[in-house]
């Protein structure tokens, strides 16, 4: 197993690296690594290892769903509560009663049949559009109207929906059709009439059991403090999250997944700080996770069984995203505020599948349900179609259909690469100004540009400088410019020319600060850099 875990890491990370170099989504390149490492590539991964997928898989998507609920905005979803609703509902319905008459017309199915394919191929990818819509909110793409917040609810709702609908008819097909419950008093309710009151109870215990583990991760990690660090409380969350989700197999009264991303919704509400620090632990969770969960997703896709389905297939899954799925989303966002470009966007952006496929898609097989080998092909086409094209759709289309608007970084984590100017001379305060540097730099994993104007021809003050530079920064990644110039607007231009934070600069003298200021270089600098400048004052 230790030979299969490391492949799947480093052989799924290569993968994904080279895809992206590509200009390819690292996760085809990881799907394509676990079909080559898989059973039907050169089946190098042990059995305990594709035994335990399904395991390894579900861990995966609790981690995205915990970031999904992190990176939620109450006052964008309040303001399309009515749009993300209906998104979790209509496109999902629509999409399956269109493959469910495409399978009737195709492929001779029955309705039930055909209904059952219909949920497996109508569910979304949590996996690919969770973090597309993260990226799209860190980047600003469509937040003003709160669009990713919509696609995400809307997603999770469907899931819950088309995977209970699913196993419903699965009972129902399983038992040569009989299926029901029998109250007391002899009234006996058919599935599709106890279907409304199954979703209302997984929605509403899913709703309350996140809520409650969000108050009990305020209490032990906030309040009482039982951990000491990011990394312990990160720990203590997904562990408890996970916890949701077993339960939730154990005893399906509550959508897990449901469960969690409400979790991490309740977080923000209840305690900011500590949901801003669990975002940055599950960001780090994901790295990983995402490896192993497309890596195993590769590796479970059955290329055998696609036999003379591809054309039939690629007509269905077709008919399902543009026709029903299509309906759908019009509906949705009737008599919203979204322009027809928005509406569109939701083709690329709400319509991958992976992750609930891999999962249910062998199921009627396993069972003996007619049509099973047909329907486990077709899952496997919807995977190797839908899941490229969305995680290559989304960022490429979402510039040209939606409008930028401004970051909300206590909602989302903002990935960027912090750069310091450390602006020295020849001085004794070059020496505290890199040490500052240093110091920040560590702080936020940053790096360092250190800049000496010069002013006259010194090669040993240069030589000094650089070998102090080294000395100082010497575990951070730092470059030495030495040009010439004025000083301040030399500067403020490097800072402006390296996309720097933050300005580290010196001032000496021992006269108030305000005198020793005027006119000096570095009153020019404060007066006239766009970031902020720290003066670090020469010691008494």
């Amino acid at each position: 197993m230790i030979e299969s875990i490391l492949l799947i890491l480093l052989v799924g990370f290569f993968a994904g690296q080279v895809a992206g170099r590509l200009k390819v989504p690292a996760l085809v390149g990881m799907v394509l690594a676990g079909i080559a490492l898989g059973p039907q590539g050169q089946n190098l991964l042990s059995p305990g290892v594709l035994g335990a997928a399904d395991g390894l898989r579900t861990m995966a998507v609790m981690v995205i769903l915990m970031k999904a609920g992190l990176g939620l905005d109450r006052e964008k979803l309040a303001q399309q509560g009515t749009v993300a609703l209906r998104l979790g509902f209509l496109p999902a319905s629509s999409e399956v009663l269109a493959v469910a008459i495409a399978a009737v017309w195709l492929l001779q199915f029955d309705v039930a049949t055909g209904l059952m394919l219909g949920c497996i191929v109508g569910a979304e990818s949590p996996a690919v559009i969770v973090p597309a819509m993260l990226r799209l909110k860190s980047l600003g793409w469509g937040v003003t109207k709160g669009i990713p917040d919509a696609i995400l609810t809307g997603s999770a709702l469907s899931d819950v929906l088309l995977l209970l609908v699913f196993s419903l008819l699965l009972t129902f097909l399983g038992q040569g059709g009989e299926a029901g419950l029998t109250l007391p008093g002899g009234l006996t309710l058919s599935p599709l009439q106890l279907l409304p009151l199954q979703i209302g109870l997984q929605v509403g215990l899913g709703l309350v059991l996140g809520w409650v583990l969000a108050r009990l991760l305020v209490t032990i990690l906030a309040q009482q403090r039982w951990t000491q660090n990011a990394v312990q409380d990160t720990l203590v969350a997904a562990s408890f999250a996970l916890l949701l989700v077993v339960l939730a197999e154990r005893m399906p009264i509550f959508s897990g997944y449901l469960a969690v991303m409400a979790t991490g919704f309740f977080l923000i509400e209840l305690d900011a700080p500590l949901a801003r620090r669990l975002r940055g632990g599950f960001d780090s969770l994901w790295i990983v996770a995402q490896i192993v969960l497309f890596v195993l997703l590769g590796a479970s896709i059955q290329l055998d069984v696609l036999g003379d389905t591809i054309g039939v297939g690629l007509l269905i899954i077709a008919i399902g995203t543009l026709i029903g799925r299509g309906l759908g989303w019009y509906l949705s966002t009737l008599g919203s505020n979204w322009t027809w470009k928005e509406r569109l966007f939701l083709l690329p952006g709400n319509s991958a599948k992976a992750t609930v496929q891999a999962a249910i898609g062998a199921l009627p097989l396993a069972q003996g349900i007619a049509g099973g080998e047909t329907m486990l092909a077709i899952a496997a086409l919807s995977i190797l179609v839908t899941a490229p094209f969305g995680a290559w759709a989304i960022p490429t289309f979402a510039p040209k259909l939606l409008e930028q608007g401004e970051v909300d970084p206590t909602k989302v984590t903002v990935a960027r690469q912090i750069v310091l100017l450390a602006a020295v001379d020849t001085s004794p305060m070059a020496a505290p100004v890199l040490a500052k540097a240093a110091e920040l730099a560590r702080r936020s994993d940053g790096q360092v540009v250190v800049l000496h104007v010069v002013q006259m021809d010194d090669p040993e003050g240069l030589k000094q400088l650089q070998q102090q530079a080294q000395q100082y920064l010497a575990d951070i990644r730092y470059r030495f410019i030495a040009k010439p110039g004025a000083i301040p607007e030399t500067i403020v231009t490097t800072a402006q020319d390296y996309n720097v934070a933050e300005i580290v600069m010196g001032k000496r003298g021992h006269r108030p600060f305000t005198e020793i200021l005027v006119g000096a270089a570095s009153q020019r600098v404060l007066e006239t850099s766009p970031v902020p400048v720290l003066v670090i004052a020469e010691a008494p």
